[in-house]
């Protein structure tokens, strides 16, 4: 079983990756935010940015960093199938998952103005937000010296593989293949 982790930048690509692992992969999808919004609702919450970062923080706090992977982790395993994990964003959760056969992790990053156009398109509930409060958050998420917090910067240094998306999404496929061929899978999982 191959489990590929996803970190990066806000807005670079992270779930257009993903979508192009499973609909032309097969790759089963295990994702933090999904994890995070179950836990937020059954608490009564409002699911934004804000929301998410200080449930999530709360969770490593109180667990340990790796919590949220290892319970996704424990999903994919009892699937048994090749799986994608997004989004890393602590290197906690890289140690932990470095301890397990088949981990590579991915790293995805762009221009600052191109991904807040991105998040504006895509329209979530945690993209309605000005460029600066964008900056904002990015910069909270990027570096953090307390292990239960996000550390962008960290986790994307640790990645096996970097892909910067300044490009279309033809060219974003085609270096997701290169990925795939570094770890020896290539056509391998195609569907």
């Amino acid at each position: 079983m191959i489990v590929i982790g996803i970190t990066g930048t806000l807005g670079s690509g992270k779930g257009t990756i993903v979508a192009y692992l499973v609909g032309k992969k097969g790759f089963f999808h295990y994702p933090v935010r999904e994890y995070l919004r179950k836990e937020l609702e059954s608490r009564n919450l409002p699911v934004n940015r804000d929301t998410l970062t200080a449930v999530a923080n709360e969770l490593r706090a109180k667990h340990g960093p790796s919590f949220i992977i290892e319970q996704l982790y424990r999903q994919a395993r009892q699937a048994g199938h090749h799986c994608v994990i997004e989004s890393i964003r602590s290197p906690g959760e890289i140690d932990a998952l470095r301890s397990k056969p088949g981990f590579y992790l991915l790293a995805v990053d762009a221009d600052p103005r191109l991904r807040y156009k991105r998040i504006r398109h895509r329209n979530s509930e945690t993209d309605q937000v000005s460029y600066q409060t964008f900056i904002l958050n990015e910069e909270r998420e990027m570096h953090s010296t307390d292990p239960n917090r996000q550390n962008l910067s960290k986790c994307i240094q640790q990645a096996d593989y970097v892909i910067c998306n300044n490009a279309s999404i033809r060219q974003l496929h085609r270096k997701t293949e290169a990925f795939l061929k570094t770890i020896g899978t290539g056509s391998a999982f195609s569907v």
